[in-house]
This record gives structure tokens, sequence and C-alpha cells, in this order.
């Protein structure tokens, strides 16, 4: 049996470990098809968050020509599963082929059960059922806290293995979750170069330090 060749060359192995991550880009969906101009009950928002789930992006929108331009240089583009995050990655990098994976889907988002006669807009039901399953562990058997943080850490484990031969990653995926892989990416040492915030279409780029 004839084994195969290997190098006994140094600079082929110095060569391999010069190169440097890509980056990688957590990039938030563009805006929903759902409106958040209403007024819901816990239960209503419950059954409002379950429809924004489902649907995708309000149309004629066309992505930021700095997102666009980024996915260009990009080597592997990954998207949630969720419409609104792999229709933000078709207007991103149209016939590019993106890797669709739930890992990146949103954290759970169950309203605290508050009583019927308080309604509150989606946008307000977000930060008061964020800030109930953040610190309350409120989770109404959805994903706990926990689980997302180990959900995030896979997530950032994946992405940093993905960027390790010098490809730029670009992730299309959702706010909350976004902020979680990047607080992940930071303990590993990744440096956050660009930083739009959490709007819609915004991105937050890492390096690795």
């Amino acid at each position: 049996m004839t084994l195969p060749a290997f190098s006994t060359d140094p600079a082929d192995f110095t060569e391999a470990a010069d190169v440097r991550p890509g980056s990688i880009t957590l990039t938030r969906h563009g805006k929903p098809a759902l409106s958040r101009k209403c007024l819901l009950t816990a239960q209503g928002y419950g059954r409002w968050w379950a429809e924004y789930e489902r649907l995708g992006l309000f149309p004629g929108q066309t992505a930021p020509s700095v997102l666009t331009d980024a996915t260009r240089d990009a080597g592997v583009l990954v998207s949630s599963t969720r419409p609104r995050a792999q229709e933000s990655a078709a207007l991103a990098a149209p016939g590019r082929e993106v890797t669709v994976d739930p890992l990146f889907i949103e954290a759970a988002l169950p309203p605290p059960p508050l009583p019927e006669w308080i309604k509150l807009s989606p946008r307000l039901w977000g930060v008061v059922s964020r800030f109930w399953w953040h610190v309350f562990n409120h989770h109404g058997g959805q994903e706990t806290r926990a689980e997302a943080e180990v959900r995030a850490e896979r997530a950032a484990e994946m992405l940093v293995r993905t960027a390790a031969d010098g490809r730029d990653v670009v992730v299309f995926a959702h706010g909350y979750f976004n902020h979680m892989v990047g607080e992940r990416l930071k303990a590993r040492g990744w440096k956050l170069t660009r930083n739009q915030g959490f709007k819609y279409w915004s991105q937050r780029r890492f390096e690795a330090g």
C-alpha cells in the first residue's frame, strides 16, 4: 500500500499557521411585514409574536449598500430559518448560496401573565417580555435563558470555526440573539470593529483579536 505524501517543508506549516481568521458580521434582518401600530394584551402579544415569526419582510425594501458590499466580499453567508432572515439574505446577496441554520433563530420571547386590562404596543411588550425572560427566567415552556446561552455559545463556536480559514462570514439573524452571540465572541477575544447597533439591517462586525 502506498502512503500519501506529506510535506516536510517548514514553510508549508508556517503559511497555514499565519492564516488570519476572516471577520464575522452579525446582521439583523430588514423591516418585518407585521405592523407594530396596535395595542395588545399579553395573550394578544403571544399571538402577534407567533405571526411575526411566521411572516417575512415588509415589501419594497432594498438592502443598504454597505451590507451588499459586505456580502459580496464574504466567503460564507448564514441565515436563521425564519422567513424574515432568509428574505433579508436574498435581498442583500441575490443568487448567492446561503446556509440556513435553526441555530440562529431569535431567543424566545413569551409575554408574562399580566392582567388583560394591560394593553401595550408590540414594541413595549418586547421590552417587558425580554426583561421577564432575562431576569425572572419566565419562558412559558419555551427556550430558557440558560438554554439560549448554550445555543449562543454553539453559534459562536460554529462561526469561529468557519472563519478560521480566512473566509469572512456574514450572518442574517435577529437582534437579541445576535447580541448574545456577540458577547460570546467577545469572550473568545474577538473585537467589535463595526457597530451599527440593533436596528433593522444593522451590522456588527467582529475580528479576531
